[in-house]
Parts: structure tokens; C-alpha cells; sequence
């Protein structure tokens, strides 16, 4: 080939020179081959682009938006529990959650360390060891008070930060503990109202997000997400300073004998509304440090016990409503001892033939005994059962409880004998307490509730009204002079009521331990108040229910009466005080 002539490469068109440096020296498949993986991994790249782009665009923008947005609690206020005038019994105030990083913790001077531990009234030991911890994040101390918060800040302690919190507080202390309860740290109740009530008084926490940088500092607040719902009040049925009233006279009367517990309810006969519910011993849901089983019982509620006495007049409304005697029959209490079938019951006095009137006044168990095995064992049980003798209150309370009270197709006459005169059966005071608003609304019985009612209940007719009135006269005689409740009187108003003393159970076997009670109405003419009290193992001063039980009805109910305004339906007597021994 001639100088100057050029070469074309074959097979690609393309013409080269004839320099040999620009001759080419590699296979053409090989140029090929790296063009091709090239190409493919070009199109690799598109592919994992679309891939990101399209398909994993919502996970990996779940993934970015974790390390920076933040979902923030909103806490809902749990709602306040006061009594039927408004007045607080239990709310929830500001406090500081106290956390640390022990990571920056780790340098803290020793002497700030016991300050610290001293404010949060904790050992320094268990500080140190939590401030040692390796997590990111401990928990201090929880609830504390803005006040004491505030000066930990004040000490400089690197890794030692606050948060908002909220704690309980009961503004009465222990003046209502039993039925106002308490809530554990979490903010969830563990007793009494607290508890029944938890999602009523909890509310519903909300939410808002936000944008927080790498350091965990807020950048940017999005606005809120769910708003927060507070919780709704409660309103109970109790008056704080009727509670104040019950609460102080059992306190005394318990003292005064050296008993081992008690109960006082007072109810309103208008409304079925609990009016007070005492009990001791007692708490206060503030300082709960050294808390017992004893006092956290709610006895009026969910202790039962033998009535006693008490049911008397339930029989003998029975016996006059069926006919079977008036209050002027007659009947023979047979020497004060009768034998029924191979047993025999006995009264505490001989008082040979009595009225059947005068059988409720003396408390005869014998002219009780003598009416009930005159009627149908299920006519007996159909009445207790109606006036709530062996149902659970329906109040929504826990540990409410039911009694007992057989089926009457078990009972043998014995066991009908006793029963009438309230060995045989339990009860709670509650029960006792609503059972006597047959005797106060003329016959007829209603609901009590803890809450209070703004419309009239529901009432139920179980015995007719005329006999629901002779029974409240005898009550009140028996409550009189000559009774054995003497000591129930109030100067200015007419009450009536039954005393019970009745032995305790222990191992199925009745011991020499006594429940001593009281249960009345008044003002007789128009009754207002149920007022029913329970002493549980008096030591000193007697055990009947007359000298230890009826003595606390009495100063309660002349308190209670004229805080509510209630007339006068008495003249003033010479009454021996009912609190003096």
C-alpha cells in the first residue's frame, strides 16, 4: 500500500491511520463485553432508583421521619371527686417526674449527690446505684412536689432533668377515705370511688407531633394530633361535714369502750342518698406509708355480721300484715325459755305475757319466735329478700357484699325461729340500713346510691303503708323510757330504732365476742334520716347495743338534724346526754 494511504479497520468502517501506536491491539469482543456491563449496571441503578422511588418511598419515609418527628403525649387532668355540695375530696395538682442520664451523671459532685438524695427523701446508696445504671434513662423519683422539683434543678447535677407529672390529693385526708379510695402512682385507682369509677375519672390523653434535632432539642412543633379529654367530676351523695359529724361521734364512742372497729352510715329516707359511711380504723390516702388490711376495710360494706334484733321488725310487719296479731295481741313468752323440737331459745329477761307491741319494745326473742312459726318459712324469706337481706347492693362498689340468707325450703322450725330474730342470717350495715326504709317511707323501699341523685327513684311497695306506721310506733317506743335503746333519745325530735347484740362466729362456733348495733329513723312524725351503727368487739363499758351503739346514733342523729335544718317534732326533755356512759 502506497505512503499516505489509509487503512479502514474490518468490519467497523471506521479508518485509521497507519501510525502502529494507534493500531488497535485488543479483540473487539472485549470493548464490547465492557460496554454491555456498563450498560447493565446503568440499568441496575435506574432500577434500584425506580425501587426506592416508587415502591419503598413510604418505608423509607417512615424510616427518616423516626429519626426526627416525635409523637408527644398530651395528658388528660383525671376529674375530681367532690361531695354533693361541691366541696373537694379528691383532685389532681401539678407535680415533677425527676429522671436522669447517668451517662452525664457520672462526674456529679458528692456533696450535691446527698443533697439530691436528701430532697427526694430517698437513700443515697439507692441514688448512686441507679445513677450507675448503663440505659440512657432512669427514673428517680416519681410525684414530686413542684416546690422540691424546682430546688433539684437549682443543684446543677449534669444528667438530671425534670418532666411534668401529676399527683392525687385528698384535701379531707382520711374524713372520707373508705369511700372516696385512693389511686396508685400510675394514676389508676386502687380503692373505694377511685376504683369503681376509673374510666369515668380518667379521661383520654391526646397527642401532637413534633420535630426534634439529633441533641433531642424541639425544632419544630406540627400542631396538635388528638386533643387531649380531661376527665369527667364525680359527684358523690356524701356532705362533707355530715361525713365530719359521723366519722368524730364514732371515733368517740369507739374510744369510750375500747372496741375493736366500727361502722356509721347515714342515709336520706327522701332520696336513698348515702348521706355519710364511716368507718374505722381508718387511713389517710395522702401518707399511705404503713397501711394495714383493717383500715383499708370498708366495713359498712363488706363485713358481715349476724343483725341480731334488728330483724325483728320485719317479722312482726309480716305477722300484722298477714293477720296472724295486731299490736295489742297478746302472747305468752313462757318463762323467758322455749324448747322447739331437741333445742331451746331463751330472752335475757323473763317478761311473761307481753303485747305484741310490747315484744318489739322489750326485744323478747321468744314472742318474736312465737309470731314467726305462725307463717309460711317462704313468706318470711320472700320479705327479707325484697327489703335486700342476702342481695348485694346494686352501688357499683367494690367488694359490695351479698350476706346470707338460705332458701327457706332448708329451714327446719329452729332455724325459722332464729332467723326471725336475726341469728341464722348476715348482713352489712348498708343492707341494714336501706332495709329500714320500709319502716321510714311508709312501706316502700328504694335503690341507695353513693352518688348524688338530681331526680326522684324509683320506689317499690313491699309492706303496706298502715303497718310500715304501727311498726315505726313501736319502734319508737322501743327507743323510749321503757325500752332497751333509752339512751337513742334526741331532746327536740321523736326517733325510733332497735338495738342488736350479737355474737360472733369464729370456726362455725358462736364465741363470747359481741357486734353491738343500732338502727333508727328520724324525725318520727316526717322521717328524714336513717341513721345506723355498728361497734364491733366493745370491751369496756358493756356490750349491748343499747348502752354502746345507741349513744353514737343518738348524738349523730341530733347533729345531722340540725345541720339539715330539720324541724323540731318534740318538745325539749330533761334527756340524759346521749354521749355520757
Amino acid at each position: 500500500m502506497a505512503r499516505g494511504s489509509t487503512r479502514v479497520a474490518t468490519g467497523t468502517g471506521v479508518a485509521f491511520t497507519t501510525s502502529p501506536l494507534l493500531a488497535p491491539e485488543l479483540p473487539v469482543w472485549r470493548s464490547r463485553c465492557v460496554l454491555f456491563v456498563i450498560s447493565a449496571l446503568f440499568a441496575l441503578l435506574a432500577a434500584r432508583a425506580a425501587w426506592l422511588q416508587a415502591v419503598s418511598e413510604g418505608f423509607l419515609q417512615e424510616q427518616g421521619a423516626a429519626r426526627y418527628l416525635r409523637t408527644l403525649e398530651l395528658p388528660a387532668s383525671r376529674g375530681r371527686i367532690l361531695d354533693r355540695q361541691g366541696r373537694v375530696l379528691a383532685v389532681s395538682i401539678p407535680a415533677r417526674t425527676v429522671w436522669a442520664n447517668p451517662e452525664h451523671a457520672a462526674g456529679a459532685d458528692p456533696a450535691s449527690l446527698r443533697e439530691l438524695a436528701r430532697l427526694l427523701e430517698m437513700d443515697e446508696g439507692i441514688v448512686r446505684a441507679r445513677l450507675a445504671s448503663d440505659r440512657s434513662f432512669v427514673y428517680l423519683k416519681r410525684q414530686v412536689d413542684v416546690d422540691t422539683a424546682r430546688r433539684i434543678l437549682a443543684l446543677g447535677i449534669p444528667g438530671i432533668a425534670t418532666r411534668d407529672d401529676t399527683r392525687r390529693h385528698y384535701p379531707e385526708g382520711g374524713i372520707a377515705a373508705h369511700l372516696v379510695g385512693f389511686t396508685n402512682i400510675e394514676d389508676a385507682g386502687q380503692e373505694g370511688m377511685e376504683l369503681a369509677r376509673q374510666q369515668d375519672l380518667l379521661g383520654r390523653p391526646g397527642a401532637r407531633r413534633v420535630i426534634r434535632d439529633r441533641l433531642g432539642h424541639l425544632a419544630q412543633d406540627l400542631g396538635t394530633m388528638r386533643p387531649a379529654i380531661d376527665g369527667r367530676d364525680l359527684s358523690l351523695s356524701i356532705d362533707r361535714n355530715l361525713q365530719h359529724i359521723a366519722r368524730t361521734h364514732l371515733a368517740a364512742g369507739l374510744e369510750r369502750h375500747q372496741a375493736k372497729a366500727g361502722g356509721i352510715v347515714v342515709l336520706d329516707v327522701r332520696s336513698g342518698e348515702v348521706l355519710a359511711l364511716a368507718n374505722l380504723p381508718d387511713y389517710d390516702p395522702n401518707d399511705r406509708g404503713r397501711l394495714s388490711g383493717a383500715q383499708l376495710r370498708n366495713r359498712v360494706l363488706t363485713d358481715t355480721f349476724e343483725p341480731g334484733s334488728v330483724v325483728k321488725p320485719f317479722t312482726i310487719a309480716l305477722a300484722l300484715a298477714q293477720g296472724i296479731a295486731t299490736p295489742q295481741t297478746l302472747v305468752e313468752t313462757e318463762g323467758g325459755r322455749l324448747r322447739i323440737g331437741s333445742a331451746s331459745i331463751g330472752d335475757a329477761s323473763r317478761h311473761g305475757t307481753l303485747t305484741v307491741s310490747q315484744v318489739l319494745e322489750k326485744s323478747s326473742n321468744i314472742g318474736t319466735a312465737k309470731l314467726a312459726l305462725q307463717m309460711r318459712p317462704e313468706s318470711m324469706w320472700t320479705l327479707f329478700t325484697e327489703v335486700g337481706f342476702g342481695q348485694a347492693p346494686d352501688l357499683g362498689f367494690p367488694g359490695s357484699v351479698a350476706g346470707r340468707l338460705r332458701p327457706h325450703h332448708s329451714w327446719r322450725p329452729i332455724e325459722q325461729a332464729t332467723i326471725s330474730y336475726g341469728h341464722g342470717l348476715s348482713t352489712s350495715l348498708m343492707q341494714l340500713a336501706r332495709a329500714y326504709l320500709v319502716f321510714a317511707r311508709d312501706g316502700e323501699i328504694v335503690p341507695v346510691t353513693l352518688l348524688k341523685r338530681d331526680d326522684a327513684p324509683a320506689a317499690r311497695q313491699v309492706i303496706p303503708g298502715p303497718i310500715a306506721r304501727e311498726v315505726r310506733a313501736m319502734m319508737e317506743r322501743a327507743a323510749g323510757p321503757e325500752g332497751t335503746a333509752a339512751r337513742a333519745r334526741v331532746a327536740g325530735y321523736r326517733v325510733a330504732g332497735k338495738t342488736s347484740t350479737a355474737h360472733k362466729v369464729k370456726a362455725g362456733r358462736y364465741v363470747n365476742r359481741y357486734v353491738a348495733s343500732f338502727v333508727g329513723l328520724a324525725p318520727v312524725s316526717d322521717p328524714r334520716i336513717i341513721v345506723a351503727v355498728m361497734v364491733d368487739e366493745p370491751t369496756a363499758g358493756g356490750h349491748y347495743g343499747g348502752l354502746v351503739a345507741a349513744p353514737v346514733f343518738a348524738v349523730v342523729t341530733q347533729d345531722v338534724l340540725r345541720a339539715l335544718n330539720v324541724h323540731p317534732d318534740a318538745p325539749v326533755g330533761d334527756i340524759i346526754a346521749p354521749d355520757q356512759p
